[in-house]
C-alpha cells in the first residue's frame, strides 16, 4: 500500500457526489436575488426557484416518491418544468420528461415501462392524458398520482384530471431544508425514451454523475458567462433540455420559458429580455432565417445560439451568420446526454471565406472537453479509421458522458457498448485535423447501383436552392439500380420551384448519379423537436414506389 493511500480517505469534508442539484442551491445561496425564471407576467428569482423547487421535492416526498421513484412529467417549457428538474432529483428519484406530441398509447407504454407512481401534467394535454392514464389502469393495473398543473399563459381547454392542484400542493407543504445530491453520483437521474421507429422505445437511463459534468460542459464548451438569459425553445422533455436546465443553475442564469415555439415569439422574447443564448434544431433556425426582417428588428444584444438534433445544413450555417446570429454546432444522442461532441471554432478559421467557415462549423467535431473519448471505428473490427476524410466507420464514445444502460433490456444495453466504446449507428469520416463530419445514418445510406450515396450530401444541395424551405431524402425501391434518391421538398411560402429545376439545381453540385431521381412536394413529418422523421418518408417512398 503507498503512503498516499493510508490515512487519507474520503470523508464529508473532502468528498461529495456530483450531482446538478448542488448549481440550485448554490446559486440560490450566492445569486438569491437574481432573475431565474421569466414567464409571461411571471418572474421568479433563484431563491423563489430553490423554494418552489424544494416545495414540490417535500410534496412529492409525501406522495411516496423517494429513491428509486420514477415521476412522469408531461409540460411545456414552463416554471414547473424547471422546478421538476431541480426537485424530482433531490429525492434520489428519477425523472421522466414525457415528449408532449405522443399519442396516448405510447404515453400510456412509457409510463408503465418505467413505472411511474407520480404524473405532473398541464391541462393543455388532458385530451391525450385522459385516455393514456385509462389505458394504464385498464391494460397495466397503474394507478397513477396526478398533479395538475394550469400554467398562468395558457388561456386554452383542459380539465383537471388528479386530486391535486400543483400551486395548492405547493403551497400546502414547507420546503425541504436543502436539495440533496444522491450518496451515489451513479444513482439513476432521468429516463428518456427513444423514439421507437424500429420498435418499442428505449428507456435511456442516465446519472447524476453525467449530468453534472455534460452541463458544466455545455458551460465550457460555450464559454458561457455568468448570467445567461437562456430562451427555451429546446424543448426541455428532449434529452432534459441537453442538460441546460441545470447549465442555467450553474450560472445564475434565467430561464426565458416558452410554450410555443414560433418564429415571432422567439425573436420578441429575445428583444424583450435580452436572450443571449438559446439552442434548437436546424429546422427552427431557419424559421429565424427566414422571418420577416422587421422582426428582428430592435435586437441588439450578440445573440449565440447552438444547433443539434440534425445534421445542419450549410445552407442554414450561411443563414444564420447573415443576420448576425453566432452559431455552434455540436453533436450527440439522448444516450450521451445530448451533446457531447463540438465543431470548436479554431482562431484561424475567421480568416477563412464564409463558404469553407460553413464546412468546417458543418462538421460534428470533436469530442467535449468532460468526454473521455470519440472516435470513428470500423464497427466489425474496432479498428481506428484513418485520419483521411474518406473511410468511413462508425462513430463511437466513451466516457462519463454515456448512459448508464437501457431500462430493462439488458440485450440491447450489451450491443450498443459492444467493445468497450458506445455504438451511435452514425457513419462519418475522420478529417486530417480529428474532427469528425457525419456522412449518415447507417440506415439512411442510399445504395445504388453499388455506390454509396449520402442522404445528406444530397439535402444540403437541395438546400441551396433559395426556394427549399425543409427537404429530406431517402430511397425508394428501383429495378435496375436496386434503390434510388428521392427528394421531399417543402418550398418557402413566397417562393415557387418545378421538380425540374430542383433536379436541373442539383446537377450543378452532386455527380449524376446522386442527383435525385424524384422530387415529392408534400409534407415532411417532423418530431416535436424538428428532427424529420426519415422512417415515415421511407414507407412513403416504398408503398408509392413508381418504377421507371
Amino acid at each position: 500500500m503507498s503512503i498516499y493511500d493510508q490515512h487519507l480517505d474520503k470523508n464529508a469534508a473532502n468528498y461529495v457526489a456530483l450531482s446538478p442539484t448542488s448549481f440550485v442551491e448554490r446559486s440560490a445561496e450566492v445569486f438569491g436575488d437574481l432573475p431565474a425564471v421569466v414567464h409571461g407576467a411571471r418572474r421568479y428569482t433563484w431563491a423563489q426557484t430553490r423554494g418552489r423547487a424544494a416545495r414540490l421535492a417535500a410534496a412529492l416526498r409525501s406522495l411516496g416518491v423517494g429513491h428509486g421513484s420514477t415521476v412522469s412529467v408531461m409540460l411545456p417549457n414552463t416554471p414547473e418544468m424547471v422546478e421538476a428538474h431541480y426537485a424530482v432529483p433531490a429525492l434520489g428519484a428519477v425523472l421522466n420528461t414525457l415528449n408532449t406530441r405522443l399519442d396516448a398509447p405510447l404515453l400510456a407504454w412509457q409510463m408503465n415501462h418505467c413505472e411511474a407512481q407520480v404524473l405532473i401534467t398541464d391541462r393543455e394535454f388532458a385530451p391525450v392524458i385522459a385516455p393514456a392514464l385509462k389505458a394504464l389502469a385498464q391494460e397495466h393495473g397503474r394507478q397513477l398520482v396526478v398533479i395538475d398543473v394550469f400554467d398562468s399563459e395558457y388561456t386554452g381547454a383542459g380539465a383537471a384530471l388528479g386530486a391535486h392542484e400543483y400551486e395548492a400542493l405547493l403551497a400546502a407543504h414547507a420546503p425541504l431544508a436543502r436539495l440533496e445530491g444522491p450518496a451515489d453520483e451513479w444513482d439513476a437521474i432521468a429516463v428518456s425514451y427513444t423514439s421507437g421507429t424500429t420498435g418499442d422505445p428505449k428507456g435511456v437511463v442516465t446519472h447524476h454523475r453525467g449530468a453534472y459534468l455534460n452541463a458544466v460542459s455545455n458551460a465550457a464548451t460555450w464559454t458561457m458567462p455568468h448570467f445567461p438569459k437562456y430562451l427555451w425553445t429546446l424543448p426541455m422533455f428532449h434529452c432534459n433540455g441537453w442538460c441546460f436546465p441545470w447549465t442555467v443553475a450553474l450560472l445564475g442564469g434565467t430561464h426565458v420559458c416558452l410554450r410555443r415555439v414560433e418564429a415571432k415569439a422567439i425573436l420578441d422574447a429575445m428583444r424583450e429580455h435580452g436572450v443571449d443564448h438559446y439552442c434548437a434544431a436546424p429546422i427552427v433556425h431557419n424559421l429565424l432565417i427566414n422571418a420577416p426582417a422587421e422582426q428582428r428588428e430592435g435586437i441588439r444584444q450578440k445573440v449565440r445560439g447552438m444547433v443539434a438534433g440534425a445534421a445542419p445544413p450549410a445552407a442554414m450555417i450561411e443563414g444564420m451568420a447573415r443576420i448576425g446570429f453566432d452559431i455552434t454546432h455540436v453533436y450527440g444522442l439522448t444516450e450521451v446526454y445530448g451533446p457531447a461532441a463540438v465543431a470548436v471554432k479554431r482562431p484561424s478559421w475567421a480568416a477563412e471565406s464564409l463558404s469553407e467557415q460553413t464546412r468546417l462549423n458543418g462538421r460534428q467535431g470533436v469530442r467535449y472537453g468532460l468526454q473521455e473519448g470519440m472516435t470513428v471505428l470500423d464497427a466489425e473490427s474496432l479498428a481506428e479509421t484513418p485520419a483521411d476524410g474518406q473511410t468511413m466507420g462508425e462513430i463511437m464514445f466513451r466516457g462519463n458522458i454515456v448512459m448508464k444502460g437501457y431500462l430493462k433490456n439488458p440485450a440491447a444495453t450489451e450491443a450498443a457498448f459492444a467493445g468497450g466504446w458506445f455504438h451511435t449507428g452514425d457513419l462519418a469520416v475522420m478529417e486530417a485535423d480529428r474532427y469528425v463530419k457525419i456522412k449518415d445514418r447507417s440506415k439512411d445510406i442510399i445504395i445504388s447501383g453499388g455506390e454509396n450515396i449520402s442522404s445528406l450530401e444530397v439535402e444540403d444541395a437541395l438546400y441551396r436552392h433559395p426556394a427549399v424551405l425543409a427537404c429530406a431524402v431517402v430511397a425508394r425501391p428501383d429495378p435496375k439500380w436496386g434503390e434510388a434518391p428521392v427528394a421531399y421538398v417543402e418550398t418557402k411560402a413566397d417562393s415557387t420551384v418545378t421538380a425540374a429545376e430542383l433536379v436541373a439545381h442539383c446537377k450543378g453540385l452532386l455527380a449524376g448519379y446522386k442527383v435525385p431521381r424524384e422530387i415529392r412536394f408534400e409534407p415532411i413529418p417532423k418530431t416535436s423537436t424538428g428532427k424529420i422523421q426519415k422512417f415515415q418518408l421511407r414507407e412513403r417512398a416504398r408503398s408509392g414506389a413508381a418504377f421507371e
